[in-house]
């Protein structure tokens, strides 16, 4: 591939040959003070790029999302979420994401199960009354039999069966708007959903355009991911890729900067500057191993977020928050 865009000074590295970065760094790096996306030792460093510790245990709640048993709502065993071609999202549990779905009214809701033995709660009745409006089914049950549907931790006496949660268009996604400039994130191999959930909260808290996820080796949409995103997965706009490195290229010949988070970097996130008020994605790696090596090379910077403990990283989702109000705070 040619060198790109010169004349801004871009401190992308120029690439070719499969898009791997060139020895040495451009001047336009240097000028900014911000590193691009290889290590100086032109290889990955052992720990993880935008790592995010150790992987905790499995909670109850993931296991709840590994089931994969049919539920007492009559559905039948999902598909891998790595052979659909939408989200997933067909079950969702808990008050205020059962109360976004109903709100949202992208998709349609099949039917609505509230426990008859709740508290009494301004939510529920909220719930209740806009399901009505929206004639989708009301059904009261026993705690026990709500319990036992659920696929996450703790559901709140509520859960609703809707269709599957479509993504849109990634040329849709990535295309620029008169007087905006993209602000995206995509999201490598993050297989936690309570992870992802709390990703998809902080993206709508500060104004994210989208979030790119891969098809493969990512999770999805699951009751665990909308409960822990509060419902902003009915509001933040998702792709599915086949392949995040090749997204990131066609990002890139875009103009939107593509910007990772890797905690071996020893360039700050908060030096980013001017460059997050362009057309921009941060770029956040798995638990525990962090970005993959492709994904790296086809950033045009890599950051790290400051840890003045004796802890060398964050879990994603405080990374993710941290990297998006950062971007969103020089865009206002």
């Amino acid at each position: 591939m040619a060198a790109r865009r010169p004349a801004r000074g871009r401190p992308g590295a120029s690439r070719s040959g499969g898009g791997r970065p060139s020895s040495g760094q451009p001047k336009g790096a240097a000028g900014r003070g911000l590193r691009t996306g290889s290590t100086s030792s032109g290889a990955p460093r052992s720990r993880g790029a935008g790592r995010t510790g150790a992987v905790k245990p499995s909670s109850s709640s993931d296991r709840g999302d590994k089931r994969g048993r049919a539920t007492a709502l009559g559905s039948s065993r999902d598909k891998k979420s790595d052979e659909r071609d939408d989200l997933g999202g067909t079950q969702i549990e808990g008050r205020q994401a059962v109360r976004e779905l109903l709100i949202a009214g992208k998709r349609r809701v099949h039917e609505v199960w509230v426990a008859n033995e709740r508290d009494t709660s301004d939510v529920v009745e909220d719930i209740v009354q806009l399901a009505r409006a929206n004639r989708v089914p009301v059904v009261e049950v026993s705690r026990k039999k709500l319990d036992y549907a659920a696929r996450s931790e703790a559901p709140q006496g509520v859960l609703a069966r809707a269709d599957a949660l479509m993504p849109v268009n990634f040329d849709v996604l990535v295309k620029r708007r008169p007087g905006r400039a993209p602000f995206l994130v995509a999201v490598d191999g993050v297989t936690d959903p309570g992870n992802l959930g709390a990703i998809l909260r902080c993206c709508d808290g500060a104004g994210v355009d989208g979030v790119v996820l891969p098809r493969h080796r990512s999770v999805h949409v699951t009751p665990t991911t909308a409960k822990a995103s509060v419902g902003a997965c009915e509001h933040v706009p998702m792709a599915l890729v086949g392949g995040l490195p090749t997204a990131l290229t066609k990002m890139r010949e875009l103009g939107i900067w593509v910007v990772g988070l890797d905690d071996a970097s020893d360039k700050s996130l908060f030096e980013l500057g001017d460059l997050a008020t362009e057309g921009i994605c941060l770029v956040l790696g798995a638990e525990g191993a962090g970005l993959s090596r492709l994904v790296r090379e086809r950033c045009d910077v890599i950051v790290s977020i400051p840890m003045r403990g004796r802890l060398s990283s964050l879990n994603v989702s405080t990374a993710a928050a941290l990297a998006t109000y950062e971007v969103a705070r020089h865009r206002r």
